[in-house]
């Protein structure tokens, strides 16, 4: 009999807790999103997180840990190879991602590729290099406006990215060039694991907004996750963020697309208010997209004051068989150097409002122990080949 008719699962996108032993073969030494930018500010106001446990997993500077934590918490390390957003969400959901997904921060994308997209797409190729989206826009939309080329560009996570002004350019077109840069994006040499669509208005610098069409092209998991189990079992599945274009919609049976973190914490709270059976899984990319790339310790940290502050809304909403988990999905220290994520552990915190007991639980060597929980709770069998063990029997 399951214990839990309802499972909030909220993604902080990036916030890891630590180095893992492996990091160093990543190029990451001495990482640790959450502690670095606890350092890096003045001031630190996250009275909910600090209830549920989240100052207990490392040291924070203005944020004592809790000495009777709400929550159970831990932290998770990745069994994957990679440190994307992609192969963490997939892992959450039981997938083990054992060959990377092919990034081109350093190079670019290969002249081969761009000549194809070229003749395919019939448009002159600019940019292709490893930029912030804002940025790219100011260094070229006023030339592609002008003379109807096409940016395209990329970041430190897996993706190909290409930009089109919804007047000029148009969006029809925009999704049709990328719906051809996906197909060459398959061959193995290339595949990236999305394409993204990045419509912009405006005419002039200072003038360019990235409008909210964007559009991502994913690849599909390589096989079932625990969401397609969920949807099979006539579960709700609610996708809230990006979770819907990370799983390319396999196994969700709704979704809502965010303007914000802020726009999808009170989406969250929304579907709070609604009687559903079964999984909300919310992914807030700010965290990520605005402050951990641009190495921004300040912005990160008011991001997660106005995170702390819904959440403490969400947490009076929650119902005696609901049960709440924050987690990340991958680490992006906003004090490091670069741009790229960073290989890190990352929080798992568990709270229900019937929770009899609470603290610490042991360090996991996977994130899919979430998705193997989940699972567990609704009596569900776990896909052939997902791993994880359930967290469930510890959540008491």
């Amino acid at each position: 009999m399951e214990r839990y008719r309802r499972i909030f699962i909220i993604v902080l996108d990036s916030l890891g807790v630590g180095a893992m032993p492996d990091s160093p073969n990543f190029g990451d030494v001495g990482v640790n999103t959450l502690e670095h930018i606890s350092q890096s500010v003045d001031a630190l106001q996250i009275p909910n997180l600090q209830r549920l446990g989240l100052a207990n997993l490392c040291p924070l500077k203005q944020v004592a840990p809790a000495d009777l934590p709400l929550a159970y918490y831990t932290k998770l390390n990745e069994r994957s190879n990679g440190k994307d957003t992609m192969t963490g969400h997939w892992e959450i959901m039981g997938l083990e991602v054992k060959a990377p997904f092919q990034t081109f921060t350093e190079t670019g994308f290969p002249p081969e590729l761009i000549a194809e997209l070229e003749k395919r797409t019939g448009k002159t190729i600019i940019g292709n290099k490893s930029a912030s989206g804002t940025e790219i826009l100011e260094e070229l939309a006023e030339e592609e406006i002008a003379t109807g080329h096409m940016i395209v560009y990329t970041s430190a996570d897996s993706v190909l990215q290409i930009c089109g002004n919804e007047e000029t350019f148009g969006l029809d077109e925009l999704y049709r060039c990328c719906e051809i840069a996906r197909e060459l994006t398959m061959r193995d040499e290339w595949k990236v694991g999305r394409v993204i669509a990045r419509p912009y208005v405006g005419k002039k610098k200072g003038e360019f907004k990235r409008t909210s069409n964007r559009h991502d092209y994913a690849l599909k998991p390589f096989d079932a996750t625990v969401l397609n189990v969920l949807k099979d079992n006539g579960m709700d599945v609610l996708s809230i963020g990006k979770i819907k274009d990370i799983f390319d919609g396999e196994g969700i049976t709704k979704a809502w697309k965010s303007k914000s973190s802020v726009h999808g914490m009170e989406q969250t709270i929304d579907a709070a208010k609604e009687d559903f059976h079964g999984l909300c899984f919310v992914n807030l990319v700010d965290f990520d997209a605005l402050w951990g790339h641009r190495r921004d310790p300040d912005g990160y940290a008011r991001e997660l004051e106005k995170f702390d502050v819904n959440l403490g809304v969400l947490l009076d909403l929650l119902r005696e068989d609901d049960l709440l988990i924050l987690t990340a999905d991958h680490g992006n220290d906003p004090t490091y150097t670069g741009t790229d994520h960073t290989r890190e552990k990352v929080p798992f915190l568990a709270y229900s409002p019937s929770l009899k007991g609470s603290g610490e639980l042991p360090e996991s060597d996977t994130f899919a122990v979430i998705g193997a929980t989940v699972a567990d709770n609704f009596g569900v069998q776990m896909p052939e080949h997902a791993i994880g063990e359930s967290l469930l029997d510890k959540i008491i």
